[in-house]
C-alpha cells in the first residue's frame, strides 16, 4: 500500500507563531517541550498514545509487579496550562522535507520546525521468525502480553501430562544481557522463588526454569567488569541460567536454536538484545546510520536540514567521546531535550545555539531483592545500597504523585509480604499473531519535486 498526502489538514489554530511540531511524547519530547513552556512557538505534540510512559519500569509490568498505568502519565495532563501547545493522538507516517510536512493518520500538517523523538524499536537483526515468535519490551501492550503469555504457559503446564510439552511451558528464555535482559530475569528468578509455590502448588517450581542468553562474553556491557562479574554471580546464585557467549540462529515459537549447545524448547522467548531507531519514512538511506538513527550535528540537527532536528534514541551525534553516537540512554534523551528547548529559546533571544554537551550520570541496574549494581562517577557499589539508590532514583522518575506513592507503596508491600498481587489474564494473547514488530508501510516520497508520490 502507498501513502500520499492528499491536502486533508489536521485542525490546528493558525497563529502567526512559529510552529514546531514534535512528534513523540518521551523522555526527548517531554524535555524539549517543557523547556518552551509559554514562550514565543505554538506546540503540537503528536504521540500514537495518549501518554507518556517511564520505560525502565516495564519489566516490573511485565513480570506482575506493578499496573502498567502506576508506570504512565497523560500527555494532556502532563501540559495543562501550557499557552499555543496543541496534543493530537496519531501515527505519524511521513515526512516531505520539501515542503515542511507531515503525514499522519488523521491528515496532515506543516511545521516550521520538526522535532522527532521517536524513540527506538526492537532490532531482530533480519531474523523474521525470531520477530514473529518473540516477544519484546518497548511498549505498554507488549509488557502486557509477556504478562499474559507467563501466566497463560504457567497455567497450561499445570494442566498438561505430556512432560515434554510441561517442560516447553515452564522454561522461560530472556534474549540480551543489558540492563532489561537482567533485571527480567532477575524478576521472574523471585516469581519462581517467591509466587509459583504458593500459586501453582501442583507444579514443582524446580521444573522452571530461567534462560539468559547473551552474544558477548559480559553481562551488562556498558558498565564495568566487577559489575558485570557481580551481576552473574547474582542471578546465578538466584538460578538463573547464564548462557554467555551464546548467539540465538532461530526460534520457530516451540525451540530456541542457539550456537553453542542444544536447543532450548520454551513456548516464553522475551527478545532483549537490541533496538533501532525508529523515523518516520521521507529521509534518503544516507542520512541513517547503524542503528537506523539519524545523523545529527552538535545541536541535534538533521544532517541536510536547517528546521529538522532528531533527539534521544533516533539521534546519532557524532562526538570526540562517541564517534557512533551517544547510548541509547534515558538520560541522553532528557539532556537532549532540554538542551534542545534552551536553544530555540536561545532563537528568540537572537543568540546562537550551544552544542550538546553529555552529562553522564550513571548507570544502574536492579537484579532482585536487595541486589543491584550501580555505578555513579568514582562510585560503584552493589546490593543493598545499589538497590536502594535504584530505587529512590526510579521513583523520583515517575511521572505524577499518585504513580510514585502507589509505586511506592506496591514495593513496600512486595517487600514485606514477599507477594505480587498483579497476577490477572485480563486478555488472552497468542504470541504469532500480536507479536510481530510494528512497522509501518513503505511510502515513497520524492523530495526532489514539489509534489510527493
Amino acid at each position: 500500500m502507498k501513502y500520499c498526502f492528499t491536502g486533508e489538514k489536521i485542525c490546528i489554530p493558525e497563529t502567526s507563531l512559529p510552529r514546531v511540531v514534535v512528534v513523540g511524547g518521551g523522555f526527548a519530547g517531554m524535555s524539549f517541550i517543557k523547556q518552551l513552556k509559554n514562550k514565543a512557538f505554538q506546540i503540537v505534540l503528536i504521540d500514537r498514545n495518549n501518554f507518556h510512559m517511564f520505560q525502565p519500569l516495564l519489566y516490573q509490568v511485565a513480570t506482575c509487579g506493578i499496573e502498567p498505568d502506576n508506570i504512565s502519565f497523560p500527555l494532556r495532563k502532563e501540559f495543562n496550562g501550557y499557552k499555543n501547545f496543541f496534543f493530537r493522538m496519531a501515527n505519524v507516517l511521513a515526512v516531505d522535507t520539501v515542503n515542511h510536512n507531515v503525514l499522519t493518520d488523521i491528515g496532515e500538517i506543516d511545521f516550521d520546525y520538526l522535532v522527532l523523538a521517536t524513540g527506538s524499536c526492537n532490532n531482530y537483526f533480519g531474523m523474521q521468525a525470531v520477530a514473529q515468535h518473540t516477544l519484546g519490551m518497548k511498549t505498554v501492550q507488549e509488557a502486557l502480553d509477556i504478562r499474559s503469555l507467563i501466566l497463560q504457559n504457567l497455567e497450561k503446564a499445570v494442566i498438561t501430562c505430556d512432560l515434554n510439552e510441561r517442560d516447553a511451558l515452564s522454561n522461560f528464555v530472556i534474549i540480551g544481557g543489558g540492563p532489561a535482559g537482567v533485571e527480567t530475569a532477575g524478576a521472574l528468578a523471585e516469581f519462581r522463588k517467591y509466587i509459583v509455590p504458593k500459586d501453582y502448588p501442583d507444579l514443582d517450581a524446580s521444573l522452571v526454569k530461567i534462560y539468559l542468553i547473551e552474544a558477548g562474553s559480559e553481562l551488562l556491557a556498558s558498565m564495568s567488569k566487577k559489575a558485570s562479574e557481580s551481576t552473574y554471580r547474582a542471578l546465578d546464585k538466584m538460578g538463573v541460567i547464564l548462557l554467555l557467549n551464546t548467539k540465538v540462529l532461530d526460534y520457530d515459537g516451540k525451540k530456541v536454536i542457539i550456537d553453542a549447545g542444544n536447543p532450548i524448547s520454551s513456548r516464553s522467548v522475551v527478545w532483549a538484545a537490541g533496538v533501532k531507531g525508529q523515523a518516520p519514512e521521507g529521509f534518503d538511506q544516507e542520512i541513517y546510520t547503524k542503528g537506523q538513527r539519524l545523523k545529527t550535528n552538535l545541536f541535534n540537527r538533521v544532517e541536510a536540514f536547517e528546521n529538522i532536528y532528531a533527539l534521544g534514541d533516533l539521534a546519532a551525534m557524532a562526538s570526540s567521546q562517541y564517534k557512533n553516537g551517544h547510548p541509547m540512554l534515558a538520560q541522553v534523551a532528557i539532556q537532549q531535550g532540554r538542551c534542545l528547548g534552551k536553544n530555540f529559546q536561545r532563537q528568540l533571544q537572537g543568540k546562537s545555539f550551544l552544542p550538546f554537551h553529555y552529562n553522564d550520570k550513571g548507570t544502574m541496574a536492579t537484579i532482585g531483592r536487595k541486589k543491584a549494581v550501580a555505578e555513579i562517577g568514582r562510585i560503584k557499589t552493589n546490593g543493598f545500597l545499589a538497590w536502594l539508590l535504584w530505587s529512590l532514583v526510579h521513583l523520583v522518575s515517575i511521572s505524577g504523585f499518585r504513580n510514585k506513592l502507589i509505586v511506592g507503596l506496591n514495593w513496600i508491600w512486595s517487600y514485606i509480604t514477599f507477594d505480587q498481587g498483579n497476577r490477572l489474564i485480563i486478555r488472552k494473547f497468542t504470541v504469532a499473531v500480536a507479536s510481530i514488530e510494528e512497522k509501518p508501510n513503505p511510502i515513497k516520497i520524492d523530495n526532489k519535486k514539489n509534489n510527493p508520490l
